[in-house]
C-alpha cells in the first residue's frame, strides 16, 4: 500500500503522462486559496477608483486624453484597458461593488494559473515546477487585493505565448497586440518575439506580423486618435515617463538625484539594448549556424524562414520570458504590481540555468522576499537585482534556446546539425 502511494506520488511528480492531472490539483487548490483570501485578507484601494473616474469620464464623451484624469493621476494607459474597464464598470455598478470585481480578478488569476500551466506543458517543465505557482504572496495581492490592470495585459501576454507555442503565429500576434493595448510593458517581449518570427517565417511575414500588431492598436485607439493623436500618443505610450522614486523596487540603492537623472535613464537604455543584442548574436540563434547565416537568409530568401533549426515551444517560452527579463532588469522603476510581468515564469527561467535545484528555489525565494518588502529598501532592493541578474547569467551559461533544443542539439553531429535538422 505505502509502495503504491509512493509511485502514484511519484507520478504526479515527474510523470508526463500525469501532467494535467497535477495542473488539475494545483489549480483547483489555488481556486481554494485564492477564495480563502477573498475572506480574510482586508481589500486596499489603489488604483480601482481611479480607473472607474477615468471611465466616468469617457462615458461622458471625453476622447481627450489629457483631460481624462483621476484621484490618483491621468490616464496613461493604451485604449484596450479602457474598452476592459468600461466593461467592468458596467459590471460592478460604477465600481462601487467592489467585492465583485475582486471575484472577477479572482477567476482572472485562476485563469492565469491555467494558462502557465499549459505553457509549462508545451514547454516539457517537470509537473513538480507547477507546486511553485501558488506560493506568491504577493502575486495574489495584485489580483484580488489591488485589482491592478497588469492583471489583463498578464492574461493576454500568456495566451499569446500559448499561441506563438503552437505556432498559431497569427493568432499570437493578435492576442500580444491586445496586450500591448492595456499596458505598454508588454513591449519588452518585442525582441524576442521578432527573432522568434523571423527565424520561423522570413522578413516578409515578420513586416506583416508587425503590421497586424500596430493596426491592432490604431482600430482599438480610433476614437482617441481622431480626437487628439498627439496626446493619446503621449500618454499611452510616453516612453520618458518618470516614475516617483518612494515607489520603487529596484534601484532603491541609488540616490534619488540619480535615479531621477536622464543620464541614469540612458545608461539603462544602453544597457538593456547591449544585452538584447548580445542575446540575439550569440545565444538565441546557435543552432541556425548563428546569426550573421540567419540574417543571411532571411535577407537572401524574405518569402522563406530564415532559421534551420525548428522554433519548439520550449524555445519560444525561453526567448519570450528572457526578453521580458532583461527589460526588467533594466527598467528604471519597478512598481509592487510590476511583479506580476515575471512571477510565474521565475520557475521555467531557473530551470534553464545549470544551477543546482537549491540554489534555483533560493533565487526564487529570494526574489519573491525582496518584492514582499514594502516599502522596499537598498538591501531588498540589491537582493532583487542581484537574483534577477544570477538568473540571467545562469540562462546565458545554460540553455539560451531551452533544454529541449539543448538535447536535440547533444544528440546530433554538430557539423551537420542544421541539415540534418532541417531535413527534419
Amino acid at each position: 500500500m505505502q509502495s503504491s502511494v509512493f509511485k502514484y506520488v511519484r507520478a504526479l511528480l515527474f510523470d508526463q503522462h500525469y501532467f494535467w492531472f497535477t495542473a488539475s490539483l494545483v489549480v483547483l487548490g489555488d481556486a481554494i486559496l485564492t477564495q480563502l483570501i477573498l475572506r480574510f485578507v482586508p481589500y486596499t484601494e489603489i488604483d480601482w477608483e481611479t480607473y472607474m473616474v477615468h471611465i466616468d469620464l469617457y462615458l461622458k464623451g471625453e476622447r481627450d486624453y489629457v483631460n481624462i484624469t483621476g484621484p490618483t493621476g491621468p490616464l496613461v494607459y493604451p485604449a484596450g484597458h479602457v474598452h476592459i474597464h468600461r466593461i467592468l464598470h458596467l459590471i460592478t455598478d460604477a465600481g462601487r461593488n467592489v467585492a465583485q470585481a475582486q471575484q472577477i480578478y479572482a477567476g482572472l488569476y485562476v485563469l492565469s494559473v491555467a494558462l502557465v500551466c499549459a505553457i509549462y506543458k508545451k514547454a516539457k517543465v517537470p509537473n513538480w515546477t507547477l507546486l511553485l505557482l501558488p506560493l506568491s504572496k504577493r502575486l495574489h495581492s495584485i489580483f484580488v487585493l489591488r485589482l491592478f490592470n497588469d492583471c489583463w495585459s498578464l492574461i493576454f501576454v500568456q495566451a499569446a505565448i500559448l499561441a506563438f507555442q503552437s505556432a498559431w503565429d497569427d493568432v499570437g500576434i493578435v492576442l500580444f497586440s491586445l496586450a500591448v493595448s492595456v499596458k505598454m510593458s508588454a513591449i519588452l517581449y518585442l525582441p524576442g518575439l521578432l527573432v522568434i518570427l523571423f527565424k520561423r517565417h522570413g522578413l516578409f511575414a515578420t513586416f506583416r506580423h508587425i503590421l497586424v500588431l500596430a493596426c491592432t492598436q490604431i482600430l482599438l485607439a480610433r476614437s482617441f486618435l481622431i480626437a487628439n493623436a498627439k496626446s493619446y500618443l503621449r500618454n499611452a505610450f510616453d516612453l520618458s515617463r518618470v516614475f516617483l522614486y518612494k515607489w520603487t523596487v529596484n534601484w532603491r540603492f541609488v540616490d534619488e538625484r540619480t535615479f531621477l537623472s536622464p543620464a541614469w535613464a540612458k545608461g539603462l537604455l544602453l544597457g538593456h539594448v547591449t544585452v538584447l543584442i548580445a542575446f540575439g548574436l550569440s545565444r538565441w540563434c546557435r543552432g541556425d549556424g548563428g546569426v550573421a547565416r540567419v540574417l543571411q537568409r532571411g535577407l537572401r530568401q524574405p518569402g522563406r524562414p530564415a532559421g534551420l533549426a525548428p522554433v519548439d515551444p520550449d524555445y519560444v517560452a525561453t526567448v519570450l520570458m528572457t526578453s521580458n527579463l532583461i527589460g526588467i532588469i533594466f527598467a528604471r522603476s519597478l512598481h509592487y504590481q510590476f511583479y506580476s510581468w515575471y512571477s510565474q515564469q521565475l520557475p521555467l527561467l531557473a530551470q534553464r540555468t545549470r544551477f543546482p535545484f537549491i540554489m534555483q528555489m533560493a533565487l526564487i525565494g529570494a526574489i519573491e522576499y525582496a518584492w514582499n518588502v514594502y516599502p522596499s529598501t537598498p538591501l531588498s532592493s540589491g537582493l532583487l537585482l542581484a537574483a534577477n541578474l544570477v538568473i540571467l547569467l545562469g540562462i546565458w551559461f545554460g540553455y539560451p534556446e531551452g533544454k529541449v533544443f539543448f538535447k536535440t542539439f547533444k544528440s546530433l553531429p554538430r557539423r551537420i546539425y542544421p541539415e540534418e535538422l532541417s531535413q527534419k
